[in-house]
């Protein structure tokens, strides 16, 4: 907090807002990565909205990617491998309530956690998913193409996209493994680009066979998509990652040939649509063709295989697919002719976020008994849960409007993203081009894109020597709110950080007194990374609260005025009240540009400085007598509260378990304490607005020895 800021430094804020969380692969349960890289800052975002723009404004959304060939060929292998007998749609349900099971136990506070081929939602995707491809066929943006599908001859079967395995053709991609038409690092290509490809299936090299689907017209976009990035670059909210990689996706049709391919290429350039070489400067050990349009490149592909050239693709907007050949997906209206195939599951997850935001909307409708409109039609369609599934509980409130435009079409809403760095693409490039396309006047996403929480200091990775822990795994060691204030202060938003728990860290660090190794995890030595913040909890903020409700206990034979049970009125001093708007100044600057780590840097000094100025004033009222102690120590607590009134309305977002329990013994209405309309309002004013006199509102007593945040049991 060095600098410093006047109420003029406020940022704006939207009316109302949307925040969502990604959708994780109904595949498999959740690890670190997707807990404290993306639900943990997105829930800290949302519960700080709804603090600052009130909770009926605030919806939060995510849910289970249902449908796909990742789905689809997990799936497979385990009814092949382990004799799995139950639907594929109940292997994503029992996949789902793994997941929200983890949330719930993290905290996670999602209005809805749904599932894309899952009640209640289901039903209102399928319709959204017609809605939006109906309209973007009606906005001539859609057609038919076809393009060639891996076929396996020996197992007489097209392959989806997961069961083909290859490596990604995009010049300088360093992705693992590469499938049909994308890698894991999220770059598409067509199938026929990729390289050495293999069924995985029967192990052999697969036929391409034509399919016809439809794509996307992305390309029409370039322009567009070139003024939108130019814009984001200048925006505050939006990191760097996100236009700089977008700028990547913006370049030119381009091919790489390595330049020993140069003779067999000068033998073929004649037959080549029209295009430019750029000859290779210095050292470099290819030359560059660039195309008017992906249209021409693609043309060249031929050529250049049947010339024996090989080459590889740069990054450049090509067709986006909309559609897929596998059974697993959401259905799609027939359109230009184009029938049984299904939703391709990226474009349907990126409006999944309308078809969730939609289902809070109906199942408030229907709570409210409301008959008409968009909400109450949705709410015919929403089903009901399978009744054994575990579910994000669903708030308890209405939100502020029922129309689902009002949340996505309108100027004084806002969209707020929390996404993870290799899925830009998706989420700024087709994205982009498609809500512009539809001309509904969906407002752009403010999209935080997150970089990679690394395990042990390597990429996470479930076949690795050392895979990462289960999320829930991690609670056997150690406390929902010391991994969410950890995974907060790692700085994920400016580069890759390493999540490195001692609990799980094999590294043999020494040798005990009979010569035997001794691993970290059980060498006393070594400090654990993942509590460095521990302490500001357990310690810091324990003992401030701890100390403002003892302070004011009745206690037996003590007739000390403040000793009371009630907060005591008066003026807190001016380096208290100085502190606590620079504070909260900061928070909400940091908030705003989603810089989590320093967010929490703010509430760190400023809870360390409240517990300072506490320590200082009861040490030195306790030297006094008389009504001089009583006056000294009355202005101690006066201050004290001020400060654990604001440090917990700052941290609630954080760490929400252990503030709400503070707030219960505030013996204050969670809604009014911690609203930012009284964020820099005086303790005496704060009263007032509960309706009653200051120094008479009494609090909860607080029983002796009491923790408001707690080391894990392993930890003592």
């Amino acid at each position: 907090m060095a600098s410093k800021y006047s109420m003029n430094d406020r940022p704006s804020w939207p009316r109302r807002a949307i925040v969502t969380a990604g959708e994780p692969y109904g595949n498999k349960g959740l690890h670190f990565g997707h807990v404290g890289g993306v639900f943990v800052p997105a829930d800290f975002f949302a519960r700080f909205l709804r603090d600052r723009l009130g909770r009926e404004n605030v919806i939060f959304t995510s849910g289970t990617d249902c449908y796909g060939s990742p789905i689809m060929e997990s799936y497979r292998k385990l009814k092949e491998n382990e004799g799995y007998d139950k639907s594929i749609s109940e292997y994503v349900e029992s996949n789902h309530s793994r997941q929200a099971a983890t949330l719930n136990n993290y905290n996670i506070s999602c209005d809805i956690y749904g599932g894309s081929g899952l009640e209640p939602a289901a039903q209102i995707h399928n319709e959204v998913t017609a809605e939006i491809i109906e309209r973007l066929h009606e906005q001539g943006t859609i057609s038919k193409r076809s393009t060639l599908q891996f076929y396996d001859a020996k197992a007489g079967t097209f392959l989806n996209g997961r069961q083909v395995i290859g490596r990604c053709p995009i010049q300088g991609c360093k992705s693992e493994k590469a499938y049909a038409d994308e890698c894991d690092l999220g770059h598409q290509f067509e199938p026929e680009e990729l390289i050495a490809p293999k069924s995985q299936l029967t192990g052999e090299v697969p036929e391409l066979r034509p399919v016809d689907n439809l794509y996307f017209d992305l390309p029409a976009y370039l322009d567009f998509m070139k003024t939108y990035t130019d814009k984001l670059a200048q925006n505050p909210q939006v990191r760097s990652v996100v236009s700089k990689t977008m700028e990547e996706w913006l370049l030119p049709a381009q091919l790489y040939i390595q330049n020993k391919f140069r003779e067999a290429f000068d033998a073929v350039e004649d037959q080549l649509p029209e295009h430019t070489v750029l000859e290779p400067e210095g050292n470099k050990s290819s030359f560059t063709v660039t195309f008017p349009s992906w249209k021409e490149r693609d043309d060249a592909h031929a050529v250049l295989a049947n010339g024996g050239v090989r080459f590889r693709s740069g990054k450049a907007l090509v067709p986006f697919r909309i559609t897929g050949n596998i059974d697993w997906g959401v259905p799609v209206p027939e359109v230009d002719g184009v029938s049984d195939v299904t939703c391709w599951c990226w474009p349907e997850s990126l409006w999944a976020p309308i078809s969730y935001t939609r289902t809070v909307l109906a199942r408030d409708a229907k709570a409210a008994g409301v008959t008409e409109g968009v909400a109450a039609q949705d709410a015919t369609l929403m089903g009901e849960p399978a009744a054994d599934s575990t579910q994000v509980p669903a708030p308890t409130y209405q939100h502020s409007s029922l129309d689902w435009r009002d949340w996505w079409c309108s100027d004084d809403a806002q969209i707020y993203q929390f996404i993870g760095q290799d899925n830009i693409y998706f989420y700024c490039i087709a994205q982009t081009a498609m809500w512009e396309a539809l001309g509904w006047d969906l407002t752009q996403s403010t999209v935080s894109a997150c970089y990679h929480l690394l395990y042990m200091g390597k990429k996470a990775s479930s076949s690795s020597q050392t895979p990462p822990p289960p999320a829930d795994d991690l609670l056997n060691h150690y406390t929902c709110e010391q991994m969410r204030a950890h995974w907060l202060s790692l700085g994920l938003s400016e580069k890759p950080v390493s999540f490195s728990p001692k609990a799980y860290d094999t590294r043999v660090t020494g040798k005990d007194k009979d010569g035997n190794e001794v691993r970290a995890c059980d060498d006393k030595r070594v400090i654990d990374p993942a509590l460095k913040e521990s302490a500001l909890l357990t310690g810091v903020f324990n003992r401030l609260a701890r100390s403002c409700f003892y302070g004011v206990a009745i206690k037996e034979g003590d007739e000390s005025p403040y000793r009371n049970g009630c907060i005591p009125a008066g003026a807190a001093s001016a380096t208290v009240i100085e502190a606590a708007e620079q504070a909260a100044l900061a928070f909400e600057q940091a908030m705003y540009k989603f810089e989590t780590h320093r967010a929490l840097a703010v509430c760190d000094d400023y809870l360390r400085a409240a517990n300072k100025r506490w320590s200082d004033a009861s040490k030195a009222a306790n030297k006094l007598e008389g009504n001089e102690a009583n006056a000294a120590m009355t202005q101690a607590l006066v201050d004290a509260f001020t400060e654990l009134r604001v440090a917990t309305v700052l941290m609630h977002g954080i760490v929400p378990a252990g503030c709400e329990l503070i707030c219960e013994y505030f013996d204050v209405d969670p809604v009014a304490f911690f609203s930012w309309d009284n964020i820099f309002a005086s303790t005496d004013e704060f009263v007032e607005s509960l309706g009653e006199k200051p120094g008479e509102h009494r609090v909860k007593p607080l029983p002796p020895r009491f923790d408001f945040f707690s080391k894990h049991e392993s930890q003592y």
